[in-house]
């Protein structure tokens, strides 16, 4: 007995070394981190991207590969559509500081990369489903910027006819922009039975963030998405803070991409579109293969408030978001990345933001001189059913009143 207990004193020390963990290196926000060389002159001609190795962590994963096939029109695309998405965001801030734009308004800037990133990842029958965050995804899945900010002006030609405001818009394969905090997730994870039922060789991409994170449906909808081996892509879009306070001090584990614990999951500097695209193309396969969910983590970072009520400043400071903004930023990162590779001049991208400039401010002022709705009771009862199959009357607002369509 002495001995044993002499020898555990001495192999104490050594026990403890062996369960110290490897220091590793963690997911960069670096948005200018992908090398390129041997680049083609022709805009439509495949050249090979090589991503940073810090672009992903995996758990219980394989992580994508590292290179990602790219053209000089993808490029320029991928940079139009995220400076088009921030510039669709300004004029939203700037209106609903002029009190035009009422109610709930959730920006994204500086998270453009994300809405981008899975988009050109995807084609137009894969779903997207997402938080009230919504704008650059309605844009992204076909919705024009005329009528996203006739939408958030309550217009009759808005997206969802002005009655879903910031929070709820929809297009073709896209199913939101939803207010309840996390309520989307089982409703993605119903759209993913739908095509494994269907077999439908598509994915579904299914966003939430920081903070809903920790609700109960979202692990219920893991659960089932898991025994189904559905082909469903679980998506933390992590912008570092939820609505008033930082993620390290609503959750207990931070690391959202190990949240699914029986599903396999990726980290991905969301900050670079390239490695959010290389990411979402590697999923969708895996997914479509029939290996069932995943669980992503968006590193990200939002540069407003929470929403437009929210200075964004009680609880982070003034110099962590200039920093991330004048170091982090993934237009900036990708406009790098395409002088650096020839693919254009600094002159032209200076063109390319003036057009993208041009279609944004053009489409707010159609979207400003758009008719507001008629004031009649009868714009209370539209849209309740798909326009065409409504019932012969319904009940009104009362007990004896009827509405007839």
């Amino acid at each position: 007995m002495l001995f044993r207990t002499a020898w555990a004193r001495q192999a104490l020390p050594l026990r403890r070394q062996a369960f110290t963990p490897l220091a590793r290196r963690s997911v960069t926000t670096d948005a200018a981190s992908a090398h390129a060389e041997n680049i083609p002159q022709e805009d439509d001609k495949p050249f090979t991207v090589r991503l940073s190795d810090e672009s992903f962590e995996t758990y219980e994963l394989d992580p994508p590969p590292y290179t990602l096939e790219v053209t000089k029109k993808d490029l320029k695309q991928m940079y139009y559509d995220m400076v088009t998405v921030r510039r669709m965001e300004m004029a939203a801030d700037r209106l609903y500081k002029e009190k035009k734009i009422r109610g709930f308004c959730h920006l994204s800037t500086g998270q453009e990369a994300v809405a981008v990133g899975i988009e050109h990842a995807l084609n137009a029958d894969d779903k997207l489903i997402t938080a009230y965050r919504c704008h650059g995804f309605a844009y992204m899945r076909g919705g024009t910027v005329r009528s996203i900010i006739g939408e958030l002006l309550g217009r009759r030609e808005g997206i969802a006819y002005g009655k879903g405001g910031s929070m709820h818009m929809f297009a073709p394969n896209f199913y939101g922009g939803n207010g309840i905090v996390g309520a989307q997730v089982p409703v993605g994870a119903g759209l993913a039975f739908a095509q494994q039922y269907n077999e439908q060789p598509n994915t579904s991409v299914i966003l939430y963030g920081d903070g809903a994170a920790n609700q109960g449906q979202v692990f219920e909808a893991f659960n089932m998405a898991k025994l189904w081996n559905l082909p469903a892509l679980f998506g933390c879009e992590n912008n570092k803070y939820g609505m008033g306070t930082s993620a390290a001090r609503s959750s207990a584990l931070t690391e959202y991409y190990k949240r699914g614990q029986y599903i396999p999951g990726i980290k991905v500097n969301a900050m670079d579109v390239l490695a959010t695209k290389a990411a979402v193309k590697y999923a969708k396969d895996y997914t479509v293969a029939g290996n069932g969910p995943l669980v992503f983590e968006y590193v990200t970072y939002r540069y407003g408030g929470h929403s437009m009520s929210d200075p964004g400043t009680t609880y982070r400071s003034r110099e962590e978001i200039q920093r991330m903004r004048s170091t982090y930023d993934p237009i900036a990162g990708l406009k790098q990345k395409i002088i650096d590779w020839n693919v254009m001049t600094e002159d032209d991208l200076k063109n390319l933001d003036k057009e993208a400039r041009a279609l944004v401010d053009e489409e707010v002022a159609i979207a400003e001189a758009m008719p507001v709705p008629d004031n009649t009771s009868r714009i209370l009862y539209e849209d309740i059913y798909v326009r065409g199959s409504e019932p012969r009357w319904m009940r009104g607002r009362t007990v004896d009143e009827t509405f007839y369509y």
